[in-house]
Parts: C-alpha cells; structure tokens; sequence
C-alpha cells in the first residue's frame, strides 16, 4: 500500500512525500508553529482519504524546559518551600549529571551561594570527551574536537530558572547571584510571546555597601537598597556581528587584573559558547561599587553597567529602554554599514558611543567616516582596537571614557523609577501583579505613619514595650525571690501574682492600634498577597530604619569625638538601641496582644475575636517565616503565644510534626546568621542594622525520601543572638543572659553548632564557658545533643593537619570549662568534656575559609566557603540520621520550650528542671521495670512455693529417709534456686538494656536513670537470694524436726491396727450376731486399754526466748561492749511488753525537744520516733504472716527481722542513729516477737501431739473396725474419704499458697499501682474526693498506716466490683483437678500390688504440687481392705463432685477471709513495692516516688504547705502557709541544731548541703501547689484546732482556688494526661465558675 502525506502550514504547501512504510518523519518543521497533515492511500481500486490531523510544535522554550525537568513549572511556578526543601538532591554530592538535574544543580549550588554554579557542563558530555580518547594518532578527531553531546548555555539556564520561579524564589535567586558577583536579570525575556518583563520586584531585595571617594576621609558608607541607589547606568550592545566578546570585556572593565572575575557569561567560559536557544534579549546588570581604596578602585563612584544580550536589531524595545535610561550606550559594532542605518535615528537620551574592532574582516573605514558624519560622532565617541592595541590597552581606553561619562552625567535615574519608562514602552514590570500592589498600599499606609520609630512604637506597639518588660522582670522574681526580705514567701508569691495581673489589665485596657489593625488584616488576607505584604512591609521598614541608624550613627560619631556631653551620647545611643523596627516587632506585639487576651474569661468578646491569631501564625510559619522564639529586647518568651502557635501548626500539618532542630551560637558578628543562610538557602528576619537579637526558629520541609533516612518531618533552624555582646556587656546581668539563652537553645537543640571565628579567639574561652555549661546541665537532665564546632576564617588546605595542636588545646579548654561549670552546679562528677557528650577532636571540629574571595564589595563569595559549608551540611544531616533518640514532635518540642525556660530562670537549672517529656520517660520506665521485676519474683515465688512442697512432702510416701538424703535434696534446691535466680536476673538486665536500646519514647531522657535501675535489678536478685535460701534452710529444719513425731504416730496407728485385727477375730470366734452397741461396746473396751499402753511421748518444748535473744546477739556483736551491756541491763520478756519511746540524750538535745514539743516543730527526737514506730509496724506484720502459717518457730525467723530492722536503720543514716536506740529497738521487737513466737511453737506442738492425733482419729478407727468386721465394700467410703480428708485440704492449701501472688498480679495490671507516682496521684485524689478533714489528718500524721489501710480497701473494692478472685481460685482449682486426675489415670497404667502402692503413686505424681498430709495418708491407709480398681472409678467421681463444692465456698468466702488465709500478705506486699524507699521531704513530708530500689536521688511531684506538718510561727502560734518548694528558692532560713544542740540558721537555698540526697525543684508558679493550698484553706481552722494553734494567714489567692482547679493542679504536678486542651479548659473555667458561686452563696 502507498501513502501520500502532505504538509500543509495555513494554506502554504511545507512538503510532500510518499511512503509505504507505515511511519515517516519529516523535518524541517519550525517550532512553536501549527501544521495540518494529510494522507492518502493508494488501494487496488481505490482512494482512501484519512481525516486531516492537526499538531502545534514545540516552542524552543517548550523544549528546553522538558530537557532540563522544569515544563511543569512554567505555569505552577517554583516556590520558595519547594527550593529550600531538603531533598536528596540537597544532600548529595552533585547529581549523576543527567540533563534534567543541570538546572537543579545551578539552583542548589546558588542557593549556597556556590560561585561555580555557572558551570553547568553535564557529566554525561564530560564522560564523551573522556570516551573519545584514542591511543592512536588521527588528524581528523583532532581537528573536529571532542563530541560536545548535550550542553546548554547558562543564560539559557538562568532564564528559564526565571521564567518558572514565583516573586519570592526570583528575589532569592537575584539576591545570591549578586553575592555571587553574577550579573542579573533586569529585561527578562519570554520567547513564547515575545514580551519581556522588568525585574524591579526580583532586585528589591539586594542592598550593596559601598564608599564613594567624597566618604573616603571620614570612612563613611554608603549601604541602601540597590533598586533605591541613584547610580548612573552604562549598556552595553551589539549590532550585527561583532568579533569583540563584549562580554568578556565587561569582565575586565569591572575587575582588577589581581581580582578577575567572571561577572557575565561570555564565550570562553564552560559552555558559554553553547548556542542560545531562549536568553537573547535579556538585559543583565552589575554593579561596580568602589571600596574607598584609590590603588583598588577602578571607578571612584558606583556605576550600573547594563548587558543586552544579541542584535539590537532584533530586540528593540530593549534596546529603546536602555537609551532612554541610561547616561552612555556603548554600541559593538563591526559591520558599521549596519550601524548606519540602524543608529541614525535620534531616539536616544543617551550618548552613544560606538566600538570597533580594526582587525575584524568587516570593518571599514570608509563606512566607519560615513556613519561618524551622519551621527555626527567626534572620535572621543568612537574606540576602535587597533592593531597595536593589546585587550588590557583596550579596556583601559574603556575605563576611561565610562569615567569621563559618569562624572558628567547629570541625570541619574534609579531602577525603580526606570519602571516608567518601561511602561512607557510597553514593558510589562513584575510588580505590577495585582496581589503585589494590594500589598504594597496595606503595607505603605502603615509604614507611611512612622516618622519617629521610637515614639512610634510607644504608640503603636506598647504592650512589647517597658509593660512586658515589667512582666518579664516579675516572671524572673517570682523564681528568684530575691526582693522577698523578711516577707512571708506565699504571700510575696501572692502579691507579685497581683502585680502580674494588673499589668495584664493595663495590656488590655489598651485599644489596638490602627496600625497593628491593619497589619493583621494585611496578614489574614489570602494566598500570595499575604507573603507580598510581609515581603513589602520588611522592605520598607528596613529602608527607615537604615536611614534612620545611618543618621544617628554619624551623630554619634561626632559627638563621640568632643566626649564632652555624656547624656547626649546616652541618648543617642538609648536611640540606636530602639530605632530598630521589623516585622518582628509587629508580630511580638500580636504576641502580647494573643497573651493579654487569654488572661481574660473565656467568653469575653476580645479574647473570643483574637483566637485565631495563633492559626495566622502558624500558616505563616509553615509557609517559611522565622518566629521569634525569645525576645531579645525583653529577654523573655511569651511562652503561652508561642505554645499556641506551635499547637495550631501541629494541626495544620495533621501532627505530621515531628523535627530536628539545628542551632548556632557563638559571639556576635561572627557570620552564624551567614552560615545558616549560606547551608540551608533561608533568610533569618535581622532587624536592619543590627545584629540578631533574642532567638528565632524557622522550619524546613523534608522531602519523602529524606524522612525515611531522618524520621521527621521538618528540620528548624534556630538562629541566636551573639554571645558577649557589646550592647550587652554592660548590663549586670549580661553574663546571665547569655547563659539563659545557651541553655535554652542547646536544650532544644539535635545538633549545636559552636561558631568561633578565629579572629575573635581572645574571647572564645568566655564563649565556651557559656556552651559547656549548657551541655552540662543538659547532661544532667536527661538530654544529650550532640555539637560540632566550626572555625571560621581558615583558608589553609593543611588547616586540619596544622591545627591538631590546636584542637587539642581546645579539647584542654573545654575539659578546664567542664570542671568550673560541673563546680558551679555542684556536679563534680564531670571531669572532662567527654564526661558531658560525646565529642572527638578529629570528627568534632569543621574548617571554613573566610567568606569573600576578594575585597568587598566587589569580592564575590569564597567557593572555598561555600563547598565547606556544603561538607558541613551534609555532616550535620548524617550525624541527625543517627541520631539515637527519637524525633520530638512539635507539641514535644513546645512542652521543651516550657520546661526549659522555666528552669533557666532559676538560679540553679539543674534542680529547678521539670518536663513532662521526662516524667513521662521516667514514668514509662517505672511502669516498664515493675512489671518485669514482679514477672521475676512472681516466678521466683512459684519456684519456692514448689520447692518448700517437695521438701515438706519428702519421706512422706515412701517411707523415713536418711538425714543425708534431705542435706543433698537442699543443696540441689539451692543450687536449682541460684541458676533460677541467675536467669531472672539476666533478663531483667537484659530487658532494661534492650530498653535503654530503643529509639522511641525519649528513652534517651531517662538515660541517666539506666546505672540505678541495673543496680536495682542487682540488689532485688541479692535479696530473693538470700529470703529464698534462708526459707529453704528453714523448711528443711522444720520436715526434720517432724520426722520423729511423724514416726511415732506411725507407730501409734500400726499398735491400734493391730488391736483392732486382733479384735476382729475375737467377735468372729464368737460366733454369734453381734449388734453395733455390742462392737462399740468391744471397741471401747479395747481403745481404752491400748491407748493406756501405747507410749506417752510428748514432742521436746524449745526455749524460744533464749533462742530469739541468741539470734539477737549475733545480731549486735558487732557494735562492740556498749551493745552487750544494753542487752545483760534487760530481759526480752520485760522490755517486749513496754511501748518503745525514744529519749534524747543530754542536757541540750532535751532542751531542744522541749522547745519543738512546744511550737510543735518536728526535730530529730520525733523523726527518730516515726522511724522507730514505722519499723516497730513493718516487724509486726512480718512476725504476724510468719505466725499465720502454723509452722515450728525457726531461727531464720529472728533473722529475718533483725535484717529488716537494719536495712531500714540503714536506709535512714541520715538520722545519724546511735547504738543505744539500735539496741533498744531491736530489744523491744525481739522481745515482742519471742511471745509471739512462743504462741506459735505452743500451737504447733499441742496440734502434733501424737497422744492427741491418736484420740482424734478414734471414730474413724470404730467405723473401719466395723467394716472390716461386717466386711463391707469399702471403695465408695475410702474414696470419698481420701478426697475429703487428704485431697481438698491439700488443694486448699495449694490455693491458699498461691491466690496471693495472683491478687499481687491483677492489682499491678490496676494504673493506680503500676507506679509510686501513679499511686501518689491516686491516694491525692482520692483523699480531694472525699473531701473530709480527719481523712487528710490521718493521711498527713500517719501517712503509712493511712496508705496501708488505703491499699487494702483498693483490694477489697477492685475484687468486690471489678474482679473476683473466685477467677483466679477456679483458675488454680483447675489445674489441681486437672492433675489430681492425671496422676489417678497414670497411676492406673502402672503395676500396683496393692492399694498402698496405688495410693502412694498417686501422692508421689503430685508431691511436686500438693503438700501431703502424713497423717491423713496415714489414717486412710489402716484397715483399708478396698478394691483397687473400684477404689480409682469412685476416686474419679469424688474429685468431680468436689470442684462444685470447692466453687461455691469460693464464692461464700469473703475476699477478707481470702486475704487473711493468703499465705503471701498481699496488703504489705503492695504496700512495700509501692511505698519504695519511705522516705519523706526533710520540710513538708511528702513521700518520695523516685523509682527503682537503688535510688540515689529522693525527689516527689507535689510538695505541701508546712503548716499541713504542724509547723508555726515562734511568736506568733500561726501555722506557716510556706511550700518548701518556694523556700528553697528564697532567701529565707530553716533552724538547724549542731552536735551540741545549738540552734544554728541554714538557707533553704543551700539545704542540700544539710539532705544531699533530696532534689526538691523550686516552683515559680502560683498555681503549681494548689492542690495543698486549696485543703489549707478549707480546712484552715480545723488543722489549728487539732494542732493547738491559731490560723494560718491564707493568702485571698489561695481562698479563690477551686476543688476543680486543685485537681487539675494534682493533675499537671504529677504530668496525668487529660482530654484536649480547649475541652478540659472549657469545663475546668465553667466548674471553677459554679464552685466560685456556690461558696459565695454559703457565705
């Protein structure tokens, strides 16, 4: 088949061809054009015609944005998040060079400021040229050159980088291409519709510094806005051909032949003769800006030099712009016939000068005379390059006549007027976007108000003014109480709260101004107008303030010259310190506006119209605008704005808010803002001017990929202002200040970078002072950032090598700066650098060279600096990859912000630092060991339960063992219980450090806790070790003891077995019927005169006295003579019946006690009494649980109780307890304890009496003499027998031996007991709900027994409503009967002579199990003549009918009774795991909840008020309303006695000096006590009455707190979680309101 395909473009014929291939192409075709196609096929018959297709081309646009990646950005513009977004790309060494990553790579490396980013040579025609390398030699390859493949010119690149960009990206790539001495856009032109846009919006943002000649003697400068700078403007054209590059010459012109640099693309540079397909037409514009050097200026003032780029004959709209703005045009030329015609129109402001080139095949001089005639040109109008002209003569001729120009240039037109004139010519201006002027009038009509800026500001801005400073002072106060004096501390506390109000209600008796109305109007408007605004309003006001400082610095100057009038020059310099004004300001007095507000009700109308302004910000942040974070003026955070901000943003992005944060600190003015721009491409808002000040935190996208490599979602960057600076060096508090702000920033930091600056290295060890003693007190928290420090100003490639000496002399500083700062927070543990992180001096250190290439301003930045800067990011992201912790979400890193600055206004951080993130770690961690702990003795308890059953039932079955059979059945068990013992350990261990290993849950924050919980885990092994082998050792003592007793009712039961056959024969020999009264008649007879002759044996009684006092003896014998003298002054039988007091010792001590006696003061004689009555209780209940269990008396039991009366002295050393009381106490236990002990061995021996056992058994012995004499079947009767007198009371005693430790479990699973602070929190709340005074009295005076008593009824009602503990006795009856069935069936398999066999392999199956009772197995097996066989069938059916019976007594027996029969006492176990180390805070008595039982810091989450603890006034009798956790932060003195009993006065400040081991975190906040505060002021009378004292004087703020608002405080002082914020607020506000009124109303 043939086909015909015709081209048609309009009506116009392109081609025709014919084919009879089924594909064709056809060239030739013109881009951006439309072409009709039409095709015929040739049949056999006929004709067929196709539908005529249309196509549209390509553009070379089109095009060129496909190769590079960039077509979907011509319409959905670049922006800036998408720019500075941290991708792949962004981190990785440039791309594999493919063409669509060329535009990319120019973008990234300008971004970095990177002066090679022009090179945009790809690597795939880099590796052409590297393939096409032959070893032979051939002329043609060398002549034709290497194979180009795909190059694209980097004007070509640039433009289209324009072309797709928005405003914002367009100002940033401008910005960096200045810095970079690039040339930028001025005309852009857009090859598709032939229009080009003025880039005045894209320029605003460049500012340049300069010094003209005229500042040269007073070393003045010139620094503005370069759209704004009247500087005359030179261009630069061609027309026609010209064989000058006028490009490469413009580079000449504008460097010094030292300092060359290529400012424009031109044809030698790398593929700077690539083809232009899309930049023809754009004008480009430099700046040649003098430093004020005579030897280095090449121009004494600032000329603009103007670029068009191909023949003006093409591109005359541009070509007219540039004429009419500029003062020359310098016009290359070589074919002048051109010129001629071209030129003689005068439409030119300008001079037109015309430059040649002699020695051009084109040039001639007959056209060159007639072009001079008909434009009139003299020759100072005309340079020609002559033959004799080198390029350097040439340029210099140049320079020249552009000097001469400028200087006679009269009109000098600045960019932004030149905007007119492109109108003017229809040249559209990229301002003239509709978004851009509406922002620009909002924007102006605030500004325009601002004349002078402080009278401004005190206008239009006063609540960030002395209002908040005020605020911030008493913020600061309220911590450090150092203005409190003599004043009762709460009620200060109280009356700063007042004064912290009445500001709030001066804040918000202020309107909002016009000013801050518009501006939050401005920035609630939509889209792009928004960030137009924002962008406009900073232009604007840093062009004031810039205007404004330049004045005033020049005034000082002058005046700092004659030194003569001091004031003015304070004044001027108050003035330089407040003329700044930015953005920033507007956005700190939303802030307070926001925070003024929320001090409002909830439904007052002007807190109910400003809740959206946190939102407004946040989509602000998220759209990439820095907030401030501290604010420098005030030094304070409004910490309720910024939290709220950061809650909103985190809704925004739907809690996809997890970060890293990256901070810089360092000394002022040594490039760290540079730095951050120069790594991440951003622009931190800098008050024109001036220095940062304060803090600010700007967030950056991560892409897809990257999250997976970093776990978050953004990265912030925080800038800070510099350390030691001058404008503060002269406060007091300077040093202070900066201290604040290091540990702020290096608290929220990933990662800090250290900047030093090597210039300012006399300052750098002040520096370091300040950054060690952030990490450190980091380190001490709980929180490891990571740091790297950054030398600036090295340009050395040996730099790393040469500065070894150097880094190790900084690694010496920092170990010298660790020491002060690890003595200043009392923290000596830390002796070097490395003690506080990890740090090495090879991986820990970065050199960056200086950051220009040059002399400023026409130096371009260092391309050393920026790839080292580079090198750093990329650092930096690999050291965030393997970041062991996790990533903090924002409202983690919000509740930071909050912990950190609170503790940072303290004087010490370290014990004034409290985070929930923390209390949740620890919380978590708490939670998680107890329940591994308890899994571990729960085991061990099984272990032992099992264990003490082999050894109670060995010998039992199978007759009397020898004592060397036992020995070796304890040393296996002992050695069984050690490897035991071992695998719970390991795993305990093992779990703790696979813990300690998970990123997740900022496990990393309790890292510090990981050496107490090991030891913990260690001690709890070490103390089940030695219970568990003393409890072994026991039990074999006790079965041994009872082998003697066990063998003489064995012998008893045989005598009368024997008497009762013999019996039987004797009534059969009778021969006659005999009736039941007649055998019983027999039977008594017989009883009677065997029971007379069987042996009287009575077990041996043990003196138990004597034992307990030997045991007690052993004890003491190391405290020496005094303690036997104690003990031979007194008999324990005595001194157990007497109530313990303790009596100090001396005339002084006994003074002292009679005078805390009397102001009800608790001293060391009531605190060594509680002590001894908490033990005296604790031994009570050992000796009670030990009693309980109806077993001989043993040593071991003693011993247990001395060991349990030492730990506990031990645990209160502090006390510094002397040998009498030890003795004594000990002596008034054991002596209590024998009697007890001598009740237990007389029960013991009355119920294993074998005279006794044997009359017991008497009817049962009758009824089988009957039996056996009637000779009944016996198999129903044994069976049901065995099961009730054997079976179910070993089954009993199974449950009763484990129900316990199930109880222990399922309260553990409760979340009240899952930790000591959950407990805490819970008995609080528990305590508020009842709301009953003698409840929190009882709480407060005997806290142990109320908590013991209060753990007991939790079991009593969580097994009463929620569980029954019938489910758990099932559970333990079913597996008995599962076994008890078990081993009947195995038993049954097996060969059993007789049922005595049957019967013992039964016992033998379960020994492991069931203790087996010797006598009931006994009795069952005399005169049993049953069937084996019938005897296991009815044993089946007894043991089935038995689990009912068992059941339902389970569900009769009261969980009372139940815990009574417990062997384990579940109460005091509870009780003991959650009470934890007992110890209570030395002021107020509030419980510790450190967890684990190696501990080395007691701290608790609610300290109360002391006069809760009976505390009062000496003269006055009225309790005291002071909290310990606000003393402790005063000034205010606690009494203290010496040895001697001296009263001496000791500062709360310094109270660990007196309890090293208590932690109590001051509390700043009025709010943070409520809980104590509001039962204080409720029960204010009541506590007097029971105290004998008058009143406290409740503060009126501590009346005004709510049951509700106590709660919370519970709530949030133990970290509880609650519903979301606005609910829980919402119903705590209106609560509060209710409770308010009806309080009033009973008033």
């Amino acid at each position: 088949m043939l086909f015909t395909v015709t081209c048609y473009k309009g009506d116009e014929l392109v081609e025709e061809l014919q084919t009879d291939a089924t594909s064709l192409t056809i060239g030739n075709l013109s881009p951006g054009e439309q072409y009709s196609f039409c095709v015929l096929a040739q049949l056999i018959h006929k004709i067929k015609k196709y539908p005529t297709t249309t196509v549209k081309t390509k553009t070379l646009l089109e095009n060129l944005l496909e190769d590079l990646g960039l077509e979907q950005h011509y319409k959905d513009k670049l922006s800036l998040s998408t720019v500075l977004q941290i991708d792949e790309k962004s981190i990785a060494d440039t791309s594999d060079g493919s063409v669509g990553d060329i535009a990319w790579n120019f973008l990234k490396k300008l971004m970095m400021v990177n002066v090679t980013a022009r090179n945009v040579k790809s690597k795939a025609s880099q590796s052409c040229n590297e393939a096409s390398e032959e070893t032979v030699f051939n002329l043609e390859t060398l002549l034709h050159g290497p194979t180009l493949g795909n190059q694209f010119n980097p004007l070509d690149i640039i433009t289209a980088l324009f072309l797709c960009s928005d405003g914002f990206v367009q100002q940033e790539l401008s910005l960096k291409m200045s810095m970079c001495q690039f040339a930028v856009p001025l005309l852009l032109p857009d090859p598709d519709t032939k229009q080009c846009t003025m880039m005045l919006w894209a320029l605003r943002d460049i500012v340049k510094k300069y010094r003209p000649q005229s500042l040269l003697e007073s070393k003045g400068f010139i620094e503005e806005r370069i759209v704004l700078s009247e500087i005359p403007m030179v261009s630069f054209v061609r027309l026609g051909e010209s064989s000058l590059s006028k490009s490469e010459i413009l580079n000449k012109l504008l460097s010094n032949s030292q300092e060359y640099h290529d400012t424009f693309v031109h044809r030698d540079m790398e593929c700077g003769d690539c083809p232009r397909k899309i930049s023809d037409g754009i004008v480009e514009v430099a700046w040649y800006l003098p430093c004020g050097n005579k030897n280095i200026d090449i121009f004494s003032e600032p000329v603009t030099v103007a670029n068009l780029r191909g023949d003006i004959a093409s591109f005359v709209p541009q070509f007219s712009f540039l004429c009419e703005t500029s003062c020359a045009v310098f016009v290359f030329c070589d074919q002048l016939d051109l010129a001629c015609k071209q030129l003689t129109n005068d439409m030119s402001k300008a001079d037109v000068f015309l430059v040649s080139n002699s020695q051009s095949k084109n040039f001639d001089g007959e056209d060159l005379k007639s072009l001079a005639r008909d434009l009139n040109l003299m020759n100072n109008k005309i340079i020609i390059k002559t033959r004799s002209m080198n390029d350097a003569d040439f340029v210099t001729a140049l320079q020249g006549t552009i000097k001469s120009t400028v200087e006679k240039a009269t009109a000098k037109i600045n960019i932004e007027k030149m905007a007119d004139v492109a109108h003017e010519l229809g040249i559209q201006v990229d301002e003239d976007r509709p978004e851009s002027k509406k922002a620009k009038q909002n924007a102006d009509a605030i500004t325009s108000e601002i004349h002078d800026t402080l009278e401004y500001k005190e206008a239009q801005l006063p609540l960030q003014g002395q209002i908040w400073k005020d605020l911030t002072s008493l913020e600061k106060e309220e911590c450090r109480l150092r203005n409190a004096g003599s004043e009762n501390i709460e009620q200060y506390k109280t009356l700063l709260q007042e004064q912290k109000n009445r500001l709030r209600e001066k804040q918000n008796s202020n309107d909002m101004s016009g000013a801050m109305s518009c501006f939050i109007n401005a920035i609630s408007s939509p889209g792009m107008e928004r960030c137009y605004f924002l962008k406009w309003m900073r232009l604007n006001l840093d062009n004031m303030s810039r205007q404004k400082l330049s004045g005033l610095r020049e005034q000082y100057k002058e005046e700092s010259k004659g030194s003569k009038n001091k004031e003015v020059i304070q004044d001027l310099d108050r003035q330089l310190s407040g003329s700044s004004l930015g953005i920033e300001h507007f956005f700190r007095e939303m802030g307070q506006i926001y925070e003024a507000s929320v001090s409002l009700p909830r439904k007052h109308p002007s807190r109910e119209q400003l809740q959206h302004l946190p939102k407004l910000c946040a989509e602000l942040l998220l759209e990439g605008l820095p907030l401030e974070l501290v604010d420098g003026d005030a030094s304070n955070i409004p910490l309720r704005w910024v939290s709220d901000v950061l809650s909103e943003f985190h809704q925004l992005v739907s809690c996809k808010s997890k970060i890293l944060v990256i901070t810089v600190l360092g000394v002022q003015s040594t490039g760290k803002s540079t730095l951050l721009n120069t790594m991440f491409g951003v622009q931190f808002a800098v008050s024109s001017g001036r220095c940062t000040r304060g803090a600010f935190m700007l967030l950056i996208r991560i892409s897809e990929e990257v999250k997976n490599i970093l776990n978050c979602d953004f990265v912030m960057i925080i800038d800070t202002e510099g350390l030691k600076s001058p404008e503060l060096a002269k406060l007091d508090d300077s040093y202070e200040h900066d201290n604040e702000l290091a540990t702020l920033v290096v608290g929220l930091s990933d990662i800090t970078l250290i900047n030093i600056a090597m210039e300012n290295s006399t300052e750098m060890k002040d520096i370091l002072q300040i950054v060690v003693h952030a990490f450190l007190r980091m380190k001490e928290v709980g929180k490891r950032p990571k740091c790297q420090f950054v030398h600036q100003n090295v340009s050395d490639v040996s730099a790393h090598e040469k500065n070894l000496r150097d880094r190790t002399l900084l690694l010496e500083q920092l170990n010298e700066m660790t020491q002060a700062a690890a003595k200043m927070e009392k923290k000596e543990k830390n002796k070097c650098f490395t003690d506080v992180m990890e740090y090495s001096t090879e991986t820990g250190n970065m050199y960056i060279p200086g950051l220009w290439n040059g002399t400023p301003p026409m130096a371009p930045v260092n391309a050393g600096y920026s790839e080292a800067v580079y090198e750093l990011k990329k650092n930096i992201i690999q050291m965030l990859g393997k970041c062991e912790s996790s990533a903090n979400d924002i409202l983690e890193f919000q509740e930071w912000i909050k912990s950190l600055w609170s503790a940072v206004k303290y004087e010490n951080f370290i014990f004034s630092f409290r985070n929930s993130l923390v209390a949740d770690a620890y919380m978590r961690l708490c939670t998680e060991y107890n329940k591994w702990e308890w899994n571990f003795k729960k085991d061990m308890y099984t272990w032992v339960t099992n264990a003490e059953t082999r050894i109670t039932n060995y010998g039992k079955v199978y007759g009397e063992v020898e004592t060397g059979d036992i020995q070796k059945l304890l040393s296996d068990l002992k050695t069984a219980a050690l490897t035991e013992l071992s695998k719970g350990e390991t795993q305990l261990l093992q779990n703790l450090t696979q813990y300690f290993r998970q990123t997740g849950g900022h496990v990393n924050l309790v890292e510090r806790y990981k050496e107490e919980f090991m030891t913990s885990a260690k001690v709890t092994r070490r103390e089940m070790e030695r219970s568990i082998l003393n409890q072994l050792s026991a039990t074999v003592d006790i079965r041994q003891g009872m082998r003697e007793l066990e063998k003489i009712k064995k012998n008893h039961a045989q005598e009368i077995e024997e008497r009762v056959l013999e019996l039987v024969e004797e009534c059969r020999g009778k021969k006659v019927k005999m009736s039941d009264a007649e055998l019983d008649s027999e039977f008594d007879n017989m009883w009677d005169i065997s029971v007379e002759k069987v042996s009287r044996f009575r077990p041996q009684k043990i003196d138990v006295q004597s034992k307990v006092s030997h045991c007690l003896r052993a004890n003491v014998s190391p405290k020496g003579s005094h303690a036997s003298e104690i003990l031979n002054k007194n008999s324990l039988a005595e001194i157990g019946n007497q109530p313990f007091e303790y009596k100090p010792k001396g005339i002084g001590k006994k003074v002292k006690h009679a005078v805390c006696g009397y102001l009800n003061i608790d001293d060391h004689v009531n605190a060594v009494q509680r002590l001894a009555d908490s033990i005296i209780d604790t031994c009570q209940e050992l000796v009670n649980t030990q009693t309980q269990r109806k077993n001989n008396y043993h040593d071991n039991y003693s011993v247990e109780i001395l060991h349990m009366i030492d730990e506990k002295l031990q645990q209160n050393e502090g006390l510094k307890l002397d040998t009498k009381f030890e003795v004594s106490l000990k002596m008034h236990i054991c002596g209590w304890a024998a009697e007890e002990f001598e009740k237990m061995h007389a029960n013991f021996l009355q119920e294993n009496d074998p005279y006794k056992c044997l009359n017991k058994n008497k009817e049962k012995f009758r009824s089988d003499f009957k039996d056996v004499f009637h000779e009944r079947d016996q198999c129903q009767k044994k069976a049901q027998e065995f099961t009730d007198q054997f079976l179910r009371p070993a089954v009993e005693d199974f449950i009763n031996r484990s129900l316990g430790h199930d109880i222990i479990g399922e309260m553990l699973t409760c979340q009240q007991f899952s930790t000591r602070m959950f407990f805490q929190y819970s008995i609080l709340l528990d305590l508020i709900s009842e709301n009953q005074f003698e409840l929190f009295l009882d709480y407060i005076e005997h806290y142990e027994k109320y908590v013991k008593q209060w753990i007991y009824k939790q079991i009593i009602s969580h097994f009463s409503s929620q569980a029954s503990a019938s489910e758990f006795e099932n559970r333990l009856l079913q597996a008995c009967i599962n076994q008890i069935n078990i081993a009947v069936k195995k038993a049954q398999t097996e060969e059993n002579k007789t049922l005595k066999c049957f019967v013992g392999n039964i016992c033998e199956e379960l020994s492991d199990k069931l203790v087996i009772s010797q006598d009931a197995l006994g009795t069952f097996m005399i005169l049993n003549t049953a069937d084996q066989g019938q005897f296991a069938h009815y044993l089946l059916k007894c043991v089935e009918q038995m689990e009912p019976l068992c059941q339902q007594k389970f569900e009769n027996t009261s969980v009372e009774i139940k815990l009574e029969k417990c062997f384990v006492n579940v109460q005091r176990e509870l009780f003991v795991r959650l009470i934890g180390c007992g110890k209570q805070c030395p002021f107020c008595k509030a419980p510790c909840e450190a967890g684990g039982a190696a501990h080395t810091e007691h701290w608790t989450s609610l300290h109360q008020s002391q006069g809760l603890g009976a505390w009062r006034f000496e003269r006055s009798k009225h309790l005291v309303t002071d909290i310990c956790t606000s003393l402790v932060n005063s000034d205010t003195e606690f009494v203290q006695y010496d040895s001697n009993g001296e009263k001496y006065y000791h500062p709360y400040k310094r109270y660990q000096e007196i309890f090293p081991d208590w932690k109590i975190p001051p509390d700043g906040s009025l709010e943070g006590s409520d809980y104590w505060k509001y039962v204080m002021a409720k029960f204010n009378d009541d506590f007097a009455k029971a105290y004998e004292a008058k009143p406290a004087d409740i503060p009126q703020a501590w009346r005004n707190i709510t049951k509700t608002e106590a709660e919370k405080s519970l709530q949030q002082a133990f970290n509880m979680k609650s519903e979301s914020k606005s609910e829980s607020e919402s119903e705590l506000e209106s609560e509060s309101e209710s409770e308010l009124k009806s309080e009033s109303e009973s008033e």
